[in-house]
């Protein structure tokens, strides 16, 4: 994220020897979505400046020329390439999958995203579930029946910003209609079309790691990420019972068929703990360690095993669920919990893990 000082938004800044200030400020577009939060956010950086006791900020509109001005500071020299995240990008592509729904993958995408922004990294967030959409509630764009809509800037799209992630999410183009009373029902190339232009349309600038949501299962969407984004890592999310799990590992069967790595499986709604101790396994136990065993047997092909880490347990926990339910992830809230605890360290074990630059140009050349 750029300050808004270096995209040519701030027109002027004036402050008088009894030390009030007035700013005077451009949104890029009469109606910004983003109004609102960044008058006062400039109200309030202005009023914490030293020596200032009263602060005042007046809200302007850019004209074509000035438009066309931040759209190439933004874009840069990059502004003709013509997807983001292509082969030879140095962003670190992260699809979560599922087999089946209602394992909590949303849930603990958004809490890595916003862990991993947490320590210092750039991450960007695609909501691919086009049909439960469910990332700007728990990350707090979306409240009282209304969701935070990204910015237009002519042909560029700004996702809105939530606890230091960039998001993006079907949910914010439903207009004034109410997300928890609208339903999306669209067959394959309308959600082949979605996905694309997310990933080309929407401006993330760099990144250092960008999530995909995916829906569960094995359908249209997975293998449009798969065609899209070849190079993307791909974490499996199960629960402890063996039903998720065979159906876990399918899911990461069909990321492998279209090239993309599985880098680990993440075990969610594992055991409750109890107030004497004890440790109530509501969903059964060992279903992760046996998604991570499948997936690192040899292949039926003969090709050598690519061992597959489970990567953590997290455990039940109403604390987390209801935090996520007040778009308060946490990860941030109560980093103490122990599904929160859990999922923080998972996301260091991710980074942890890297990614190999072999064959990527890096975009430099020797002298």
């Amino acid at each position: 994220m750029r300050p808004i000082t270096e995209l040519g938004m701030v027109q002027s800044v004036a402050v008088d020897d009894a030390g009030r200030a007035e700013v005077s400020i451009l949104l890029t577009i009469s109606g910004c979505p983003a109004a609102r939060r960044i008058e006062a956010d400039v109200l309030a950086a202005t009023r914490g400046a030293p020596g200032i006791v009263e602060a005042a900020v007046e809200v302007g509109v850019m004209t074509p020329e000035q438009r066309r001005a931040f759209t190439e500071r933004v874009r840069g020299d990059r502004a003709s390439r013509p997807q983001q995240f292509g082969p030879e990008s140095l962003t670190r592509v992260i699809a979560v999958t599922s087999g089946k729904g209602g394992v909590g993958k949303s849930s603990l995408t958004a809490g890595l995203a916003v862990a991993m922004a947490a320590q210092g990294l750039t991450v960007g967030l695609v909501d691919a579930d086009v049909f439960g959409f469910s990332i700007p509630g728990i990350l707090g764009l979306s409240r009282d029946g209304r969701t935070e809509q990204p910015t237009r800037v002519d042909d560029m799209i700004l996702p809105p910003v939530a606890h230091g992630v960039k998001t993006i999410s079907i949910g914010m183009f439903l207009g004034d209609a109410d997300p928890r009373s609208t339903a999306v029902s669209w067959r394959g190339p309308m959600l082949h079309r979605t996905i694309e232009q997310f990933l080309r349309d929407v401006w993330f600038g760099d990144l250092d790691v960008l999530l995909l949501d995916l829906p569960p299962g094995t359908g249209d969407i997975a293998i449009s990420v798969g065609q899209l984004l070849p190079q993307a890592e791909v974490l499996v999310v199960t629960t402890p019972q063996e039903a998720a799990a065979d159906v876990a590992v399918r899911s990461a069967l069909v990321a492998r068929q279209t090239g993309q790595r599985v880098i680990g499986v993440v075990e969610n709604m594992a055991g409750l703990a109890q107030a004497d101790g004890t440790v109530l396994d509501v969903f059964g136990s060992g279903g992760g360690r046996l998604v991570s065993e499948r997936l690192s047997a040899p292949a039926e092909t003969g090709a050598p095993p690519e061992e597959v880490p489970l990567l953590g347990s997290v455990p039940l926990s109403p604390a987390f669920r209801a935090a996520g339910d007040r778009g308060e992830p946490a990860v941030l809230t109560d980093p103490e919990d122990p599904a929160a605890a859990e999922l923080l360290r998972v996301a260091r074990r991710i980074i942890d893990l890297g990614r190999g630059l072999a064959g990527r140009s890096l975009g430099i050349a020797p002298r």
